[in-house]
C-alpha cells in the first residue's frame, strides 16, 4: 500500500487555477478548435460565449482557450471586466499586447507603428461631457498607456465608444490579416461590463462578423449573460456562440479526482468516490477543495469513503471562510436578508428539482419577509451588482454560487 504524501497533493482549489487534470471541458476545447481553424480559412464564425455559476471553471477554461490560440501564432489578450470600469483602457492594454505577439511575424514594421497609434488614441479619447462640449483635460486624460508612437488623429477616436471600438478591432484584424492568423480578445466576467460597452462590443463583433475579419471575442461570465448582451443589441442571440459550463457529470468527477492521483501512485476505492460526488455536487472547484482535504487526511492507497468523512469537515471550514464567507461579508445586513429569505424558499424548491438553490420568485421572497416587492428592489439589484445573485428569468432570482443556499441555512440568524 502506498503512503499517500501530503507535500504530493495533486488539487488546486484556487480562484482560476487550472486543475491538474482538466476534465469534462473535451467539447469546449473541441468547438474553439474548430472556431479558430474557420476563422483562419476565412470562413464565416460566430464570437464565444461562456456562461455558468460561479466555482464550475469558466476561468480556468477561458485561460485554455486562450492557450490554444496562442498556440495557433495568434494574437491574444485578456481583460477582467469590472463594475463602473470603462472598457477603453483594458481592451487598449489587451490589444497592445496581442499585436505585440504578432509584431514579430509581420514584414512592415510602418504597420504595426501606424496601428499603435490608433490604439494610443482610442486608449486617450477620453468620452466627452453631456452636451458635446470639450472640457480641461483631468487626470485620467493624461494618463499614458506606455505606446511608444505619437497618436493618431481621425481614427477611434471619437469618443463615441461604439465608433471607435468598431474602427480599433476593424484595424486590429487588419493587421492579423497581414501575418495570415487573427486575434482573439478574451474577457472575464463580462456580464459586469457598463450597458454602453456592452452594446459597442456587440456593434464591434456585428461589424467584424459581417466583414469576416479574423478577430474574434471569447466572453464568460454569469448565467445571466446573455440576457445582458440581448438587452444591448437584439441581434445579439444570433451574434454569438453560447455554451454553458456546468458542473462535471460523475465520470468527469472521478476523472479529476483519479487521473492525478494516479500519477502519484495513488488509488481512490468506488465508495470513497461515491462519497466525493455525493459532497461536492460535480462543481469543478469542490471536487478539488474535497479532494485536497482528502489526501491531506488519508494515511494511504487506496483513498476510503472513512477518509472522506474524516477530512469533509475541513473542505466545509475552508469552503465556509474564503467561498461563501468571504461573499457573505460583502453583504449589507438588509442585502443579508433578502439572500436568507432565498435561502429557505430555494429549500423548498430544491425537493421537485435536481439543481441545488433553485430560482425562487422574487414575489416569494417579498411575501416571505411580509414587505412590497418594490421595497426590496434596492437590496435585489445591489445583490445582483455585486454578483452575489442573478435573474434568469424575468421576476426570479437565483444565487451564483452553487451550494450558497445550504450555506446560508447553516449560519445563524
Amino acid at each position: 500500500m502506498a503512503y499517500v504524501d501530503p507535500v504530493r497533493n495533486p488539487y488546486a482549489p484556487g480562484a482560476g487555477q487550472r486543475p491538474p487534470e482538466l476534465a469534462g471541458r473535451g467539447r469546449e476545447l473541441e468547438v474553439f478548435d474548430v472556431v479558430l481553424e474557420r476563422v483562419a480559412r476565412s470562413r464565416p464564425e460566430r464570437s464565444l460565449v461562456l456562461t455558468g455559476l460561479r466555482g464550475v471553471g469558466k476561468t480556468v477554461l477561458l485561460n485554455t482557450l486562450r492557450s490554444q490560440a496562442i498556440g495557433r501564432l495568434w494574437g491574444t489578450g485578456k481583460i477582467e471586466a469590472r463594475p463602473d470600469q470603462s472598457l477603453r483602457r483594458p481592451v487598449a492594454a489587451a490589444l497592445h499586447m496581442a499585436i505585440r505577439e504578432l509584431a514579430p511575424h509581420h514584414r512592415a514594421p510602418d504597420r504595426i507603428d501606424e496601428f499603435l497609434g490608433v490604439l494610443k488614441a482610442f486608449a486617450l479619447r477620453a468620452n466627452p461631457p453631456a452636451g458635446g462640449r470639450s472640457s480641461a483635460p483631468r487626470l485620467r486624460d493624461r494618463w499614458q498607456p506606455g505606446i511608444d508612437v505619437p497618436a493618431a488623429t481621425g481614427r477611434a477616436d471619437s469618443g463615441d465608444i461604439e465608433i471607435d471600438l468598431v474602427e480599433l478591432f476593424t484595424d486590429a484584424a487588419s493587421v492579423a490579416t497581414d501575418v495570415g492568423t487573427g486575434v482573439a480578445l478574451f474577457i472575464d466576467e463580462m456580464q459586469d461590463l457598463g450597458a454602453a460597452d456592452v452594446s459597442a462590443l456587440c456593434a464591434a463583433c456585428h461589424e467584424l462578423s459581417q466583414l469576416g475579419a479574423p478577430l474574434i471575442v471569447v466572453g464568460a461570465g454569469l448565467p445571466h449573460l446573455p440576457a445582458v448582451l440581448s438587452a444591448a443589441k437584439s441581434y445579439s442571440e444570433r451574434l454569438f456562440r453560447y455554451q454553458r459550463i456546468d458542473r462535471l457529470d460523475r465520470i468527469a468527477a472521478d476523472r479529476a479526482l483519479c487521473a492525478p492521483a494516479e500519477r502519484e501512485d495513488v488509488a481512490y476505492e468506488p465508495k470513497a468516490l461515491d462519497l466525493l460526488y455525493e459532497k461536492s455536487g460535480g462543481y469543478p472547484y469542490f471536487v478539488q477543495a474535497y479532494g485536497k482535504a482528502t489526501w491531506d487526511h488519508a494515511p494511504r492507497s487506496p483513498i476510503t469513503a472513512a477518509d472522506v468523512r474524516v477530512a469533509a469537515p475541513e473542505a466545509e471550514a475552508e469552503l465556509a471562510v474564503g467561498f461563501f464567507g468571504s461573499r457573505f461579508e460583502r453583504a449589507t445586513p438588509a442585502e443579508r436578508e433578502y439572500m436568507r429569505a432565498m435561502a429557505a424558499l430555494s429549500h423548498v424548491e430544491e425537493s421537485s428539482s435536481d439543481d441545488l438553490d433553485a430560482a425562487v420568485p422574487t414575489a416569494d421572497v417579498a411575501r416571505s419577509l411580509g414587505r412590497k416587492p418594490a421595497s426590496l428592489s434596492p437590496a435585489r439589484d445591489a445583490l445582483i451588482k455585486k454578483g452575489l445573485i442573478y435573474s434568469g428569468e424575468r421576476g426570479t432570482v437565483a444565487f451564483t454560487v452553487p451550494h450558497f443556499g445550504r450555506y446560508l441555512r447553516t449560519q445563524p440568524g
